[in-house]
């Protein structure tokens, strides 16, 4: 019997606001990493993980980013708020999703190049349905990237306050959350502070 059930559109979220406080004040989006900036890397791995649209929330020296980053092709949303924390990154990115076609957000953030496009890939491959919850795992805790089904954006952004994200909603909900391991072919650190960077090439 042949499945007609059309493939579902998974858009990729790329949060990329943040202003690298620990970082002396350099913007995550505008590391370099392999000669480019880190924002570009993180786009063409959901690119490559199959996510489309990408949609990319920058907020700290968002001009400087769209000047200096290549982001063609990108939906770009810029947080005013983006001093607030990710939480509301996570509610401009999820607002700009709002009435298009996408059956799921898969959510990424600009600082963690140790994860490529197969654990997006993975990750998007849990999705079932418009209420999907799932997220990598890495030796059994959960990490990034997410993916949030549609039907559950409107809850996700009403709770997603200061540096929380989803952490509040993925709590509440952990029963639901499918937990793609993720560990075998992806390193979820973060660049936060100044020892960090020597993680970058």
């Amino acid at each position: 019997m042949t499945d007609t059930r059309p493939t579902p559109v998974i858009a990729g979220v790329l949060l990329a606001a943040g202003g690298g406080r620990r970082l002396g004040g350099r913007p995550k989006a505008l590391l370099e990493h392999r000669g480019r900036p880190l924002v570009e890397h993180a786009v063409r791995t959901l690119r490559e993980g199959g996510c489309g649209p990408v949609h990319v929330v920058l907020g700290a020296s968002a001009a400087e980013v769209r000047a200096r980053a290549d982001l063609s092709g990108c939906v770009v949303t810029v947080n005013p708020l983006w001093e607030e924390g990710m939480g509301s990154s996570l509610r401009a990115g999820l607002g700009a999703l709002a009435g298009t076609d996408a059956d799921a957000a898969l959510v990424l953030l600009v600082d963690q190049p140790g994860i490529g496009a197969e654990a997006v890939a993975r990750v998007g491959s849990a999705y079932r349905s418009r209420t999907a919850l799932a997220a990598a795992s890495y030796g059994g805790e959960r990490g990034h990237p997410v993916l949030f089904g549609a039907h559950r954006w409107a809850d996700i952004s009403e709770g997603a306050v200061g540096d929380q994200g989803a952490r509040a909603y993925l709590r509440a909900h952990r029963d639901a959350i499918t937990l793609v391991e993720c560990s075998d072919v992806a390193q979820a650190y973060d660049i936060d502070t100044a020892e960090d960077l020597a993680r970058l090439e």
